[in-house]
């Protein structure tokens, strides 16, 4: 199994805004990533802050990292990053203070 993992540290009051952007709406069907073959699930977590700056994590679970390179390079996902760009939206949202990815093996 292989695992990316995305982190992101935004500024306070907008944890809700990674969430709207990562997670499927109640009257949608399955996302263009959870159709790709290989996708086996995925979890986003939210840091339980009081105040200060929110960190949201996401783990993306794929069957093989040959399957999670099939999606970075698949035309829907090209085409994603495109539209936002076309749309004139930043490639990283003010509110994002940090973001960072990791990828890993599952040994065990």
């Amino acid at each position: 199994m292989f695992i990316q993992m995305r982190r992101f540290i935004v500024t306070e009051g907008n944890a809700e805004k990674v969430l709207e952007r990562f997670t499927r709406k109640p009257d949608q069907g399955p996302s263009l990533v959870e159709q790709q073959p290989g996708f086996i699930g995925r979890e986003i977590l939210v840091k339980k802050v009081r105040r200060g700056d929110e960190e949201v994590v996401m783990i993306i679970r794929w069957e093989s990292e040959e399957a999670w390179k099939n999606w970075e390079k698949s035309p829907e996902h090209i085409a994603g990053h495109k539209a936002k760009l076309k749309e004139g939206k930043p490639a990283q949202p003010e509110y994002i203070i940090e973001s960072s990815h990791a990828n890993y093996m599952v040994v065990e």
